[in-house]
């Protein structure tokens, strides 16, 4: 059974930080790419980062804000959320995919507000 658990959500000032984990079990990880999707409410789910076959990927709206990186030795995946905006509100969602598979997490809560 494949189960994505996401932590480290929460609520943030402007300007502060955030780091989620998403830490897999069920999957070989290591040959899985691995990503951090968020929906915000109204808005349709967007990847924010992925991180897989020795490089990452992230939307514009986050370069240089944010960094995906990855532990194969925990099965984890991390996303480090600096110098966050109130538009980086959303649900964060874990993923990981392999050609045809595709696994999702329940998501964790990011509230960026003063």
């Amino acid at each position: 059974q494949v189960q994505l658990v996401e932590s480290g959500g929460g609520l943030v000032q402007p300007g502060g930080s955030l780091r989620l984990s998403c830490a897999a079990s069920g999957i070989i990880f290591s040959i899985y790419t691995m990503g951090w999707y968020r929906q915000a409410p109204g808005k349709e789910r967007e990847l924010v980062a992925a991180i897989g076959g020795g490089s990452a990927n992230y939307a514009d709206s986050v370069k240089g804000r944010f960094t995906i990186s990855r532990d194969n030795n925990k099965n984890t995946v991390y996303l480090q959320m600096n110098s966050l905006k109130p538009e980086d509100t959303a649900v964060y969602y874990c993923n990981a995919r392999l050609v045809y598979r595709n696994y999702w997490g329940q998501g964790t809560q990011v509230i960026v507000s003063s």
